[in-house]
């Protein structure tokens, strides 16, 4: 039985003008992610982790290369259609939680949901913050939740729309060890139940260990790719 490869990254390179100077952020990197594996992205700073990721999530454009999400090709994509894609399958975890500090952290969780104008957006937020551990904090606003419980309010977030694929940027980046802990099961219990694929840019360990396939870079090249048993 033939596995679906959800995202293939074919030859991409990503440059920037500096003044007369050209900088190599990623070089010729090539790889595919199978649908509903899980994979960590690792390497010093500097190495091309995030830019590679946003430009696998649409949100960047490379400057050679191609990337191919769910057989459509990203680098040709209108910006709509790209607006389209994030919004239908794909969800995204940062390590700054990004929340809308004027919603509750029920309505944070609602937001994609409410952008696609899905009904029952209320109840589906509701389960995934009891998913979480948060059915107490529903109605609280993130200045009154803790770093830990804003991340969670996040991960649930990133799953409401039922993504594809997930993309986690440091995900723990933020968090004491013992929180970090308790996030990274998070995740992974949740992707596990979702059967979403899994992709993320980390410095934890415990993260790294945890994925399925470890792919490294260094100085915006791939050094290497290695999956476990």
């Amino acid at each position: 039985m033939t596995t679906h490869c959800i995202l293939s990254v074919e030859h991409l390179s990503k440059f920037f003008k500096s003044g007369d100077q050209t900088l190599a952020v990623l070089r010729d990197v090539s790889f595919a992610i199978e649908d509903g594996s899980s994979c960590a992205i690792v390497g010093p700073s500097g190495s091309g982790k995030t830019t590679l990721i946003a430009i696998c999530a649409g949100l960047e454009r490379p400057s050679e290369g191609s990337v191919l999400f769910d057989d459509t090709a990203l680098e040709r994509a209108s910006e709509e259609e790209l607006a389209r894609i994030r919004n239908q399958s794909i969800g995204f975890i940062f390590q700054n939680f990004q929340l809308l500090p004027s919603l509750t952290a029920l309505e944070n969780v609602m937001v994609p949901a409410e952008i696609r104008g899905e009904n029952h957006a209320r109840v589906r937020a509701a389960d995934l913050l009891q998913q979480v551990g948060l059915v107490g904090r529903l109605q609280h606003y993130p200045v009154q939740l803790s770093g830990g419980e804003q991340q969670r309010v996040a991960v649930a977030r990133a799953f409401m729309n039922r993504p594809k694929i997930l993309f986690a940027d440091e995900p723990t980046g933020n968090l004491d060890a013992e929180t970090a802990k308790d996030i990274v099961k998070l995740i992974f219990d949740l992707n596990a139940n979702s059967g979403t694929t899994l992709i993320l840019v980390t410095h934890d360990n415990d993260l790294t260990q945890r994925a399925g396939r470890v792919i490294r870079l260094k100085g915006g090249g791939l050094l290497s790719d290695a999956r476990r048993e």
